[in-house]
C-alpha cells in the first residue's frame, strides 16, 4: 500500500502498491518521527536548501526511511523554473532524497558530515508541482564509516516520479 494525499481532507490515504523500496502499508503516516527542528538538529541544511519537511519513519537498523517534502508555491525556484508552469527541479528531488538518506544514516554514523558525491541510475517519471506532497523513500544498499550508497524514490499521488541511487562520503 502506498499513501497518497487526499485533496479533500489533506490527509495521506493508503493505496496498494508493490513498486516501492519500502512496504508503505506498514507505515503510519499520521505519526511524525522527525519535524523540522529534529531534522535540522541532524542535517546541516537550512533555509532554501532544506528539502525535507518531515521524517515519518525509519527502521530500527537505520537502513530505511520515509520522509515528506511539501512543495510550496513560495519556494525560490518557482518563478524561474518554467515560468507560468513551475516544475520542482529534478536536481532538488534528488537533493531531497539525499537529505532523507543522510538523516537516516546519521543515526549510525554520528560523527562527520554525510556528503552527497554521486547519483546513478536516475529516472524521472512524472512532474512535481507546487501543492504536491512528495513522499521520499530511502533504503541502504551499502554503508560503512567512510562511504554509503542508498536507493531513493519519490512518489506523488501514488505515482513514482523519480528514482535514483545516491552515493556519499562521511567527511
Amino acid at each position: 500500500m502506498c499513501p497518497i494525499l487526499d485533496d479533500m481532507t489533506k490527509t495521506i490515504q493508503p493505496v496498494a502498491s508493490d513498486r516501492y523500496l519500502i512496504d508503505l502499508s506498514k507505515i503510519d503516516f499520521d505519526q511524525i518521527m522527525g519535524d523540522v527542528e529534529m531534522i535540522e538538529s541532524i542535517n546541516p541544511h537550512r533555509g532554501d536548501m532544506r528539502h525535507l519537511d518531515e521524517v515519518i519513519w525509519r527502521n530500527e537498523e537505520c537502513t530505511q526511511g520515509v520522509g515528506i517534502k511539501h512543495i510550496r508555491d513560495d519556494e525560490f525556484w518557482v518563478a524561474g523554473h518554467i515560468p507560468g508552469r513551475p516544475l520542482f527541479p529534478g536536481v532538488l528531488q534528488i537533493e531531497a532524497g539525499a537529505q532523507l538518506s543522510s538523516f537516516v544514516l546519521r543515526h549510525r554514523f554520528p560523527d562527520g558530515f554525510l556528503g552527497f558525491t554521486r547519483v546513478t541510475d536516475c529516472s524521472f517519471r512524472g512532474q512535481v508541482v507546487p501543492g504536491d506532497t512528495l513522499i521520499l523513500l530511502t533504503r541502504e544498499v551499502k554503508a560503512n564509516r567512510r562511504r554509503f550508497i542508498t536507493d531513493c524514490q519519490g512518489i506523488v499521488n501514488d505515482k513514482l516520479v523519480f528514482e535514483a541511487q545516491i552515493s556519499g562520503m562521511v567527511f
